[in-house]
Parts: C-alpha cells; structure tokens; sequence
C-alpha cells in the first residue's frame, strides 16, 4: 500500500524554503521556482539547494554537467557506465551532495522535451537509490515528487508534444538545435516511478550501500538491470519463485534460500563460533550478492560468515516476512505454548511454510549439542538472531518494540525446539 505523499503546495513550500534561488541577466533578476525547477539545457554557477558548505558549493556544479551527460544532454568522452559510476561514487563517498543530486534529477526530469533524457533521468535516480538515500529533510519531497508520476504516460507525452509544439512556433525557421522526441525509447515513465517509489521505501530503512569499498561498474549494472529484473534480495517469495520456474522449474523453495544454506553448512558454518553472530566482511558479502543475483554461487568461498550473512539479509529484506504480518499477533500471542507455535505454521500459506519449516530445520542442526560445544550458539542464541528476520514488528512504541522482541525470540525458540520439520530432508 502506498503511502499518501505530502501535498503540492506542501511540496511548493520546502522549495521557496531550500531552494538557493538563482539569478539570470545583468541585472541578476531572480528565476522563479518553476523555472529553478524545470529541465535546463545549460550549465549551474552554483548549487540548486542552500548550502555553507565550499566543497559542496564546487561539486554541486560538477555534479550537474554529469547529470546532463547521462542524460545525453551534454556531450562527454566517457561512456554511460562510467558516468553514472562518478555522479554515484561522489554521493555515496560525501553525504551533502546526496539531496543536491536528486533534486537536480528532479529538475532535468520536469519539463524535459526530449523522451530518451527523460528516461535516461529517471534511470539515473533509480541507479541512485541503489546506493543511497536521500536526507530524512529531503525524503518526503522527493516522495511527492515520484507519487507524481505512478501513472503519468499519458500526461508526459501530452506535455512533451505542447513543449514542442510552443518551441516550434518560436523557433519556426531553425529547428535544429535539440531533438525533440516524442516517442517512446524503453521503458514508460511510470515504470521507472512505480521502482523508485519502492527502492525509496526500502532505501530509507535500509540506508543504501555500505562497506569501505567505492561503487563498482558491476553494481551500477546491477543496479540499472534490476528496474526490470527484480533483484533475489528485496522482493516478495512470490515474486522469486516466478523468477525462477523457467531455471528451476521443479523446485519448491527459493534457489536463493536452500544454495545460501548449503553454502553455510559446505564451508562448515556449524562448526563456526559465532555463526551468525559475527558478521561476515561487508564488502565481501556484497560481492556475494551481485554473484546470487546472477543465479552463480562463487567457488572461491572460504569463510561460512558470509554465506551466512547474506543469508540473514535474504530473509530480512523480503518484501513481507516469511511469517506474514497478519499471523503476528498470533505468534508473539504463544511464545510460550509450543503446541500453539507449531499450530500458527500450518496456518501460513503453503509457500511461507515451506521456506519457513526449510529455515528452522536448517536452525535445528546448528542446535543440535554436539555444534553448540562449538559455535556457542545454543538455542537461544539463534533464536535472538533469527527472530528480526522473520517477524517484523510494526509498532513505533518504544516499549512494544522492546517487549515484542523477546516475545518474537522465544516463539521462535518453541519452533526450533518443537516443530517436526523431518519432513523437509532433500526439498529443494
């Protein structure tokens, strides 16, 4: 469901707000902030949005010539790729030019007469999300912003064409400076809105990229492919068993779930101290990622961590938690009585179930005493680090959240313990 945005005139008010307005002319009038704010075929003396700071005053400039020559606006010796691979490497590296980045998206993206800039410009903004967020000040703005073109095909090409149609009386003797185009070239508008809106959502809880290791060519690729390949990591079981029918076509569970965990268990994970306790090394577990979402399981593993880790990222950042959120109520309701914790697991849909009772039996050899001696992760231990990948509390209370988690660890904790899951040996 899809949150109601802040409205227009909301909107129009953080801009007379944050906007550094800019001036045009010897007489230096001000441009209005409609105009601040719609597509501009030259280049910026200064940033789009206020700011103190020198360094950001320099690279906001910087920032917009790259985002025309992604767009094709402005002419440059360096291909796409490389391109989008400096304008995110800047932004994920020094967090103030993160918002002045998406509002310049903004602007290039409003007004545009040109539909291949257009699409290039929202390309970019998703390529974007992948890595980072923008500022919880900035957020609500660009939601509005994305709100606004869910379902906007029509509207964008009426526009572009009263755009040139304006220009053309203009300009009736010389047509030829930019092409205006009107056709589509790839992806409608609103698909790209309907990803961003999405990424944005999860981008800011997740808080984007992390690890010390720049942006890599491979994941700007990554990144743009996923707009209409949806990632493993992210989407809904549903969503990754379709993926999946025409590779793995009899199988019964997520690729991504059963591979992850024979990978833990092949790199001997339940020998491990500390499994799934300590972290596996971040930027090695996103190298991992790329490679799962290219269905390839890399034979250069050595450490089960990061397996594991990625592992727990794969349940955490499922679109709805394997259990799903209308059994919530029920599971934290029996934390205590194993028989009714068991009862909730045949409620769930056949496929939450299944990836469920796939997960606590994979937990069960972990508990097993002879691997506890170990990894000194007993029972109780993997049901504190598993539990937040499987339930999700949604209330914002404090105290709930505090008291739910212990909840949430021991029903759990009754599963690894209670529910019979013998039946699961050699699913795939």
């Amino acid at each position: 469901t899809l949150r109601k945005p802040i409205s227009q005139s909301s909107m129009a008010d953080w801009a007379s707000k944050n906007l550094n307005m800019h001036t045009q002319g010897i007489f230096r009038r001000r441009i209005s902030i409609s105009n601040m704010l719609s597509w501009n075929g030259g280049s910026i003396k200064k940033p789009m949005l206020i700011t103190s700071n020198r360094a950001i005053k320099k690279e906001a400039c910087e920032l917009f010539k790259l985002v025309q020559s992604y767009m094709g606006d402005r002419q440059t010796r360096m291909d796409r790729n490389h391109v989008a691979l400096v304008t995110v490497t800047k932004c994920w590296s020094v967090q103030g030019l993160r918002d002045e980045l998406y509002i310049q998206l903004i602007r290039q993206t409003t007004d545009n007469m040109c539909y291949r800039s257009l699409a290039w410009g929202w390309e970019l903004m998703a390529i974007s999300l992948a890595f980072f967020s923008p500022s919880p000040k900035f957020q609500s703005y660009l939601e509005g912003y994305i709100y606004r073109h869910l379902d906007c095909d029509e509207k964008i090409a009426q526009r572009i064409k009263e755009l040139v149609d304006l220009k053309n009386k203009k300009i009736s003797k010389s047509r030829k400076k930019r092409k205006q185009n009107t056709e589509d070239e790839g992806l409608p508008i609103s698909t790209y809105a309907k990803y961003c809106y999405r990424k944005l959502q999860k981008v800011a809880v997740t808080g984007g990229k992390k690890g010390l290791r720049k942006p890599t060519v491979e994941e700007i690729t990554h990144a743009r492919n996923a707009i209409i390949t949806p990632s493993l990591f992210g989407s809904s079981l549903e969503e990754i068993m379709l993926r999946q029918q025409d590779m793995y076509p009899g199988n019964k569970l997520p690729w991504v779930q059963t591979q992850l965990s024979q990978q833990v268990l092949a790199l001997g994970g339940e020998q491990t101290e500390g499994i799934f306790r300590i972290p596996g090394d971040i930027d090695e577990v996103n190298a991992l990622k790329l490679q799962v979402d290219q269905w390839r399981i890399p034979s250069s593993l050595s450490d089960p961590n990061i397996p594991a880790s990625l592992l727990k990222l794969w349940y955490r950042e499922l679109e709805e938690p394997v259990i799903p959120q209308q059994f919530y109520k029920e599971c934290i309701s029996n934390y205590e009585n194993p028989d009714a914790a068991v009862a909730v697991v045949q409620l769930l849909p056949e496929l939450n179930r299944l990836v469920l009772c796939y997960l606590i039996h994979f937990l069960q050899i972990f508990a097993q005493p002879s691997n506890v001696g170990r990894t000194k992760m007993d029972v109780n231990n993997l049901a504190m680090v598993m539990a937040p990948n499987c339930l999700r509390c949604q209330s914002d209370d404090p105290r709930v959240i505090f008291e739910n988690t212990r909840k949430e660890m021991s029903f759990l904790r009754m599963l690894i313990v209670h529910l019979d899951t013998s039946f699961i040996k050699g699913l795939v």
